[in-house]
């Protein structure tokens, strides 16, 4: 892979500690939806499986995530940390969005992630499943960007 010479702490070997905080660092990222700004936390030949996309480099994260977020709109999402050893973490994720129609949905899903030793993410392996909600049944209700420090997450939500 190439990787230039930033760096994105935490850096591995990680402990639970920077593992939660790297968790937590990614799903604010994603709650900005910056998708230029996102890209960066991503090794310039990053490689990614998102559902049935195969994604490779910051462009295409880039394009990806434009696309992403033009339609899945009021995003909303909770990560939490899964498993972690050296430089890989599994974090489970839960996020809302309503489609053109205003039709809600909440989106479950695993991602295994490896990184370089610079702390950029070189691998990312995303499974995602979508189910139809009603408005009323969203949980994730605060304004757009990071998710409150006191909003319950996800276990605390049992989701």
């Amino acid at each position: 892979m190439n990787n230039t010479l930033e760096t994105r702490p935490p850096i591995p070997p990680f402990t639970r500690e920077t593992a939660l905080q790297k968790v937590r660092l990614a799903e604010n990222a994603w709650n900005n939806q910056a998708p230029q700004q996102v890209a960066l936390a991503y090794t310039i030949d990053s490689l990614w499986r998102n559902r049935n996309q195969f994604i490779v480099g910051r462009e295409q994260i880039i394009d990806f995530l434009t696309h992403k977020w033009s339609k899945e709109l009021d995003y909303r999402l909770i990560k939490e940390l899964w498993a972690f050893n050296d430089n890989h973490i599994a974090a489970r994720f839960a996020y809302e969005w309503h489609n053109s129609s205003n039709e809600w949905f909440r989106s479950y899903g695993n991602e295994n992630w490896e990184f370089h030793k610079n702390g950029l993410m070189q691998c990312r392996y995303a499974s995602i499943n979508d189910i139809a909600i009603k408005e009323a049944e969203r949980k994730f209700r605060w304004p757009k960007g990071d998710r409150p420090d006191h909003h319950p997450g996800l276990s605390d939500l049992n989701l």
